[in-house]
């Protein structure tokens, strides 16, 4: 958290390569209402269409068709006005989820929509539509799309029945599909449509949408990539912890043979007890720009310091926060290796604030050592945010207690006072960030998602909409 609670008036008032971007989408507003032309006889066109799945159960945990257009024709092909559709039975009332994991062309040169069909198959009473931009360019002949990895959830993450779904086929290599259509204007040039009539999604649209993936591939503090992937490391003045003392040198970005892909953010605190000697570390994102969804981090905690004598009350730290306005919100995860604030530790306090001038917030801690590297998620959805440690569920609040406007992503290491004299080094370690504005993830689908990214190598992607 930014401010040390009796403190917080005197503060100072970010699965795969490229981007990944999601939308809940039975609220899209912009399927147009009707129906594909063309059926089995197609129109004649050099651009074919490829499926795979790497979802192969009859029940699974999502949909994921993946796609690639290829050109077979001896001239170029433009993608503009190019889209696919992909037929399904929808299990519930509940919203689907659409998300583009990896697109070799980049996820955002295609959108995804989800629509509602009438009068047609039970197999096929909704459909996922896939279109093509203005700025996809066009395919020289012989060319591909390359992958498309795409999915499709229940935003309820519930499990989703595939075997009744018209375009579902158990085929794990790229090939032709009879039941995907591939259209060029409004017109088939590939795969048999089901028949019916498309109708606009009636539900609320969604309320945001974009991923935040980085695994701090950078050189230092001044890094010019970092600040142009939305970071900012804050220097100078304002509160917690001792004043006036935050620094761009407390930040280094090392190789760690124990971080996932071999490299972290190291933020140092430093003292020798006296406030010219003190340093603290603050990251946080220029953006205020992240509401509900997911939040995880993957980070280190010490319970001793580096260098020189144990004892003091440090802050180490994962959260988000707003200015302190009307609409004040803020989630914290705070570990305090000796506690603090007349509190005993190690302890992780995870905090969900409405007022920090009235101190109205609810808390969560427990005495427990959490020395070394642990996955800290937040979820805000539907009311209730649930704070989970290495998968498991720590805390949850309702009601009031969650965030009411955007806020930004926030680590920091800072001292809350200077008990005893002697110089010593305190750090704190993050392997890597990850925020998705689509729903509440299950913590195995943050792995799987992070995992995505290391397996791509990607190290940053931001699709969140400022």
């Amino acid at each position: 958290m930014r401010l040390h609670p009796a403190l917080r008036r005197l503060a100072s008032g970010r699965r795969r390569t490229a981007l990944l971007t999601a939308l809940v989408l039975f609220g899209a507003t912009v399927v147009t209402a009707g129906v594909l032309t063309g059926g089995p006889a197609q129109a004649a066109s050099s651009l074919q269409l490829q499926y795979r799945t790497t979802e192969t159960g009859a029940t699974a945990g999502d949909i994921e068709p993946w796609f690639q257009v290829v050109n077979t024709g001896s001239s170029s092909a433009s993608l503009s006005g190019v889209a696919i559709r992909y037929y399904f039975s929808a299990d519930t009332t509940v919203p689907y989820v659409y998300t583009c994991e990896w697109a070799v062309i980049g996820c955002s040169k295609i959108s995804g929509t989800v629509g509602a069909l009438s009068g047609g198959p039970a197999t096929a009473d909704h459909y996922l539509e896939v279109a093509f931009g203005s700025s996809a360019g066009s395919l020289a002949p012989g060319a591909s799309t390359g992958d498309l990895q795409l999915r499709l959830n229940r935003q309820d993450w519930q499990q989703v029945n595939q075997a009744n779904d018209y375009s579902f086929k158990n085929q794990t290599s790229y090939g032709s599909s009879g039941t995907v259509t591939l259209s060029v204007n409004g017109t088939v040039v590939s795969g048999t449509a089901p028949g019916g009539t498309s109708t606009p999604p009636t539900s609320p649209p969604p309320s945001g949408s974009g991923v935040l993936f980085d695994d701090f591939q950078y050189t230092g503090p001044s890094d010019p990539n970092l600040g142009a992937h939305g970071w900012s490391i804050r220097t100078g003045g304002g509160g917690p912890g001792i004043q006036g003392t935050w620094s761009a040198n407390a930040f280094s970005f090392p190789s760690d043979s124990t971080a996932q892909g071999g490299k972290v953010m190291n933020l140092t605190a430093t003292t020798d007890g006296t406030t010219n000697g003190t340093t603290q570390a603050e990251i946080d994102t220029v953006q205020r720009k992240f509401f509900e969804g997911t939040y995880a981090a993957r980070v280190y905690f010490n319970d001793a310091p580096t260098t020189g004598p144990n004892g003091d009350h440090v802050n180490e730290t994962f959260y988000t926060i707003t200015p302190d306005d009307s609409l004040y919100s803020e989630l914290d995860n705070e570990y305090l290796p000796n506690g603090g604030w007349g509190a005993p530790g190690p302890t992780l306090y995870t905090t969900t604030w409405y007022s920090a001038d009235a101190m109205d917030r609810q808390t969560h801690n427990v005495i427990s050592s959490l020395q070394g590297w642990h996955t800290l998620q937040m979820t805000v959805a539907g009311g209730t945010v649930t704070y989970y440690v290495d998968g498991n569920v720590y805390f949850s609040t309702t009601g009031k207690y969650y965030p009411r406007e955007k806020m930004t992503i926030d680590f920091n290491e800072w001292f809350i006072d200077l008990p005893f004299s002697g110089a010593r080094t305190w750090n704190e370690k993050v392997n890597w960030v990850y925020y998705n504005a689509s729903g509440a993830l299950t913590p195995a689908q943050v792995t799987s998602a992070v995992n995505g990214y290391y397996s791509a190598g990607t190290h940053f992607t931001d699709t969140v909409p400022n």
